[in-house]
């Protein structure tokens, strides 16, 4: 118990010393459990919704599509109303209804503002039944009656400052149709973020489905003491089982949940991710804090040895103060990550996803992860200067507060890291020579994982080149300070390149990722410059196609050259070696689709593909299955016949717009395909007659000015768009990664901090024979610059090479151009200047306020 109460009393001593170490453990653990809080959170309000919306059986089409819509039609697959009284019929029914539900909606307000979601959820509208009951209620006003009344949900209504009485917009692919708020209705559960309008059961079906006779679902409620299994038997028994699909309320919300759990899953593990590297920063914090504590105490330690400790029992003594300071920052970590799920529920509600605390799931296994997690990993860093503690000498007791500088790095290390490095490089190497993506992809995260690994252990190695030409180039302009603070950074290269190497895995992916996405807009630019021929595009922002009248809009407006429908067609194909490619899609378009997009041709003619009963395919798939021009493949079309269609070209898979696509005409697609069933416009393409692209750019955008959902795009459009997307998503990346840089700063600042108090002797006497307080701050400043440069050249050089091998997989895929973003390169190298002289203030501050006297003689 003596050493428990030695590491109690010695963690007492030095919490001021602990503290940034316990705020590294409570931001990592911080992370983690606020990112199993939020997903569990978000995974236990979509399962209360679905298990709310999920009627005891529901019965679907047969053919139903995941999402229950024909794929580019906007329309949902449909019913007979004549079902329903068979379903009624069936034993153990209760009551069944009729529903109908569409998501390829758009609802806008008077002043033609879209108000559906922002992020990404639908709009939904439907018929209201009594089924709706069960996760919905009537706040005020009453349900609508005729053709002009509806009913929104309370969220939207807030959100757009609607009220009762209110004219609302509905644009399907059947037409527009205004209705007036006669209702507004609020969900029981938490509503993630979806749009909800409701209408009588006849102007649903007419407006949404085209047609009265039909619904998407029947709805059934079982009787007391009948089971969801048993109903779903009766009711299969009473209809045509096969032409039907059947779910029980179960089965319903894990269709529902499977629906969503891929995205959940994504953004949970990428939040992990992050996690991750926020605590293999805060790894080095902790060794660099412990290193130097155990330094500082060389003399107490030896003192211990000499009154008969024994190694272990000083190593354990170490150890246990890294149990504590695990323990402590870990508890308030778990405490923080609740707080950060809340958080970022605020943020999300904030952007139009309502994630409500009444639904916030803490499970027990989250604080006993974040525990377990923060322990492990402080105890584990402090493993190694344990060991260094256990073999201080009882000699120690008699020598100098401290121990000597370390001159260098063992040769052991040095060899290891080169190696790692060596190895890295090799695999980086090998990652661009791939011929295939899938196999570079997995030598890419192997050469950037050795060579993290090998940067980090040959970093003290590279201390001492680095930082002595840094210096030259930053700190000699300081005069003797600048020297001064230029060998304080290399009396202990190891604590150095600790210290840079938390800033450098940051820095380092930020690096890479810049690169990545800047070859992306780079590629894509040069590669729409090269084969987009089309003036304009035209597309949804929404899962609606574009609607006849929108295209009609389209066809009309003047400077208008040519328009080009697009659409997408899904079919089984089957190639003349016999192998079937179950739920393929074609391109269905005009023939002025091959001057909108030029495709290299390998062979054969492009605009023979759209004639009739023609195709073409691309390159890679022409390869697999030996395919020719002039072979036929067995094309069934989903819904429709099965045709026989000739190959009339080959297209090459050297691009990143519609890489790999398979072009058809429309008319071939129309011709196997019922009316019903054939797709709406995907997309839409125009180019402007000569010297009217201006004129014809604002007539386009003057006719669809009442269709909100619809963009119109010139190629300029284009190109920002798409910059705008891949910055986003580096946005939301650097934004995560704010969080391992934060703990890298506070490693400097740790450092630093420690490096003072073990320097306090020398800082009197400096202080003795005339260095400022200015100047003394100056040099502990730039001390911390130096530093701080250092971990940023590494990460910069390291994330430049892991994104030039990115760039090399990537052009497998079409996206051939290196584009290294040196403005954004060179501003986080300047921003790191500053991050060390942020980090060395409260040091430097304190350093400058120390008494002379009392300095020198301090031990």
């Amino acid at each position: 118990m003596t050493f428990l109460k030695t590491s109690l009393r010695n963690v007492l001593a030095h919490k001021g010393r602990m503290a940034l170490s316990a705020v590294a453990v409570v931001l990592s653990v911080a992370f983690v459990c606020g990112t199993l809080v939020f997903s569990d959170t978000m995974n236990a309000t979509f399962d209360k919704l679905f298990a709310a919306t999920a009627a005891d059986v529901t019965v679907s089409p047969g053919n139903a599509a995941a999402d229950d819509e024909i794929p580019g039609t906007g329309k949902p697959e449909t019913l007979p109303a004549s079902l329903l009284p068979q379903v009624e019929k069936a034993d153990g029914v209760r009551s069944a209804e009729g529903k109908v539900v569409s998501t390829s909606v758009t609802v806008v307000n008077a002043a033609n503002e879209n108000m559906g979601s922002t992020t990404g959820a639908p709009t939904i509208a439907g018929n209201w039944t009594q089924d709706e009951r069960r996760s919905m209620e009537i706040t005020s006003g009453r349900v609508p009656r005729g053709p002009t009344e509806l009913m929104v949900d309370a969220d939207t209504a807030e959100k757009h400052g609607l009220k009762i009485g209110d004219a609302l917009r509905t644009i399907a692919v059947t037409g527009d149709f205004t209705a007036r708020i006669t209702g507004i209705v609020s969900f029981k559960v938490t509503n993630p973020g979806a749009a909800v309008v409701y209408f009588d059961t006849a102007t649903a079906q007419r407006q949404l489905l085209g047609t009265t006779g039909v619904f998407t679902h029947v709805v059934v409620a079982a009787e007391p003491g009948v089971s969801d299994e048993q109903l779903k038997g009766n009711v299969s028994a009473a209809v045509d089982a096969a032409a039907y699909r059947f779910q029980t309320q179960d089965e319903a919300a894990d269709a529902g949940r499977e629906n969503v759990g891929g995205f959940l899953d994504v953004m949970k593990y990428a939040m992990l991710g992050f996690a991750g590297i926020a605590v293999l920063v805060g790894v080095f914090l902790i060794v660099n804090t412990f290193s130097m504590l155990v330094a500082q105490r060389t003399r107490e330690i030896g003192l211990m040895r000499a009154v008969g400790s024994s190694r272990g029992q000083v190593n354990r003594s170490v150890l246990v103060e890294a149990l504590l300071l695990g323990v402590v920052g870990s508890a308030a970590g778990v405490g923080a990550g609740v707080g950060l799920a809340v958080g970022l529920m605020e943020l999300m509600a904030a952007m139009g996803m309502h994630l409500s605390t009444d639904d916030l799931t803490v499970k027990w296994t989250t604080p006993a992860a974040g525990m377990v997690l923060g322990v492990v990993v402080t105890v584990l860093a402090a493993y190694v200067p344990a060991r260094r503690a256990g073999k201080v000498s009882p000699m120690a007791a008699l020598r100098e507060t401290g121990t000597p500088a370390e001159a260098g790095t063992g040769r052991v290390r040095g060899a290891l890291g080169v190696l790692l490095t060596g190895a890295g490089a090799v695999a980086l190497w090998t990652a661009t020579r791939a011929g295939e993506a899938g196999d570079g992809s997995v030598w890419l995260g192997v050469g950037v994982l050795l060579s993290l690994l090998g940067f980090i252990v040959v970093g003290p190695l590279l201390a001492a080149g680095v930082v002595r030409v840094i210096s030259l180039l930053v700190l000699r302009v300081f005069g003797p300070v600048g020297r001064m603070a230029e060998r304080n950074a290399l009396r202990n290269p190891r604590r150095t390149g600790a210290t840079g190497a938390a800033l450098m895995i940051g820095l380092a992916l930020v690096a890479g990722l810049s690169v990545v996405g800047s070859s992306m807009v780079a590629s894509a630019t040069r590669e729409l410059d090269r084969s987009v021929g089309a003036d304009f595009v035209i597309r949804s922002n929404n899962r609606q196609p574009i609607t006849p009248q929108a295209q009609a809009q389209v066809e009309e407006a003047p400077g208008v050259a040519h328009t080009t429908r697009y659409k997408l067609v899904k079919a089984a194909l089957t190639a003349p070696d016999g192998a079937t490619d179950e739920g393929q899609v074609l391109s269905a378009a005009d023939p002025t689709y091959a001057q909108d997009l030029r495709r290299e041709v390998v062979a054969g003619e492009l605009a023979a593909a759209y004639g009739k009963d023609a195709m073409s395919v691309g390159n890679g798939y022409a390869e697999r299955h030996r395919i020719t021009v002039g072979d036929t493949m067995t094309v069934a079309f989903e819904g429709g016949t099965t045709a026989e269609l000739r190959v009339a070209a080959i297209t090459s898979d050297d691009a990143s717009v519609d890489k790999g696509a398979m072009y058809i005409g429309i008319p071939t697609a129309a011709r196997h395909l019922p009316a019903g069933k054939l797709p709406q416009n995907f997309m839409m393409f125009a180019s402007a007659q000569d010297g009217k692209e201006k004129q014809a750019y604002a007539a386009l955008k003057k006719a669809l000015a009442s269709y909100p959902q619809y963009q119109v795009l010139d190629q300029t459009d284009f190109k920002q768009d798409l910059e705008d997307q891949v910055g986003q998503l580096l946005n939301i990346v650097y934004g995560l990664l704010a969080l391992a840089i934060i703990v890298a700063v506070l490693g400097v600042v740790n450092t630093l901090a420690l490096s003072v108090v073990e320097r306090t002797r020398e800082i009197g006497l400096l202080r003795a024979i005339g260095l400022s307080r200015r100047q003394l701050r100056r040099m502990v400043r730039l001390e911390s610059v130096v530093i701080a440069l250092f971990g940023a050249l590494l990460g910069l050089a390291l994330g430049m090479g892991w994104g030039t091998a990115a760039q090399k997989l990537l052009a497998l895929e079409g996206l051939g151009v290196l584009d290294i973003p040196w403005s954004t390169i060179l501003t986080v190298f300047v921003g790191s200047a500053f991050v060390g002289l942020f980090a060395a203030l409260v040091p430097a501050f304190r350093a400058g306020r120390m008494n002379v006297l009392n300095a020198i003689a301090a031990e």
